[in-house]
């Protein structure tokens, strides 16, 4: 079994719209080579995703209250080039996420930062990031 590289186990966010939620990161996190590991649906609304591990979960709240976007809290995904972080980008908004920072240098980040912000359908804030060592990323 391969050594699991995150130091986190797994993150989640609230949604009102399940079923359109799961279209939308379907679609955006395919992107970055993200898809669907897990599917608990038959026991309650939740779907994981991840490229080797259940990461990243989408799922009503479990206490039946209605979800809510934090502030101050986003969810970035980690992309390979610039053109993924743009393809990223181009998916939320095609899929009816909004735009919150389009791809480019962030460079109080640090100097190889590239990344872009995408508001999802229920207001939480995700982002594409790439760590681009030894590029020219602000040019």
């Amino acid at each position: 079994m391969m050594e699991n590289p995150s130091i986190l186990s797994h993150v989640s966010l609230g949604t009102n719209r399940f079923d359109e939620a799961v279209a939308f990161y379907d679609k955006v996190l395919a992107t970055l080579g993200i898809g669907r590991i897990l599917d608990v649906t038959e026991h309650f609304p939740a779907i994981a995703y991840g490229r080797a591990y259940p990461e990243f979960w989408i799922q009503q709240p479990f206490n039946g209250k209605p979800a809510e976007a934090a502030n101050g809290v986003h969810i970035a995904f980690m992309a390979k080039n610039r053109e993924e972080v743009h393809a990223f980008y181009e998916a939320a908004l095609a899929a009816g996420g909004k735009g919150d920072g389009e791809p480019g240098p962030r460079p109080h980040y640090g100097d190889a930062y590239y990344g872009c912000f995408v508001r999802d359908l229920d207001g939480h804030k995700i982002e594409a990031m790439a760590w681009l060592e030894g590029e020219v990323v602000s040019g």
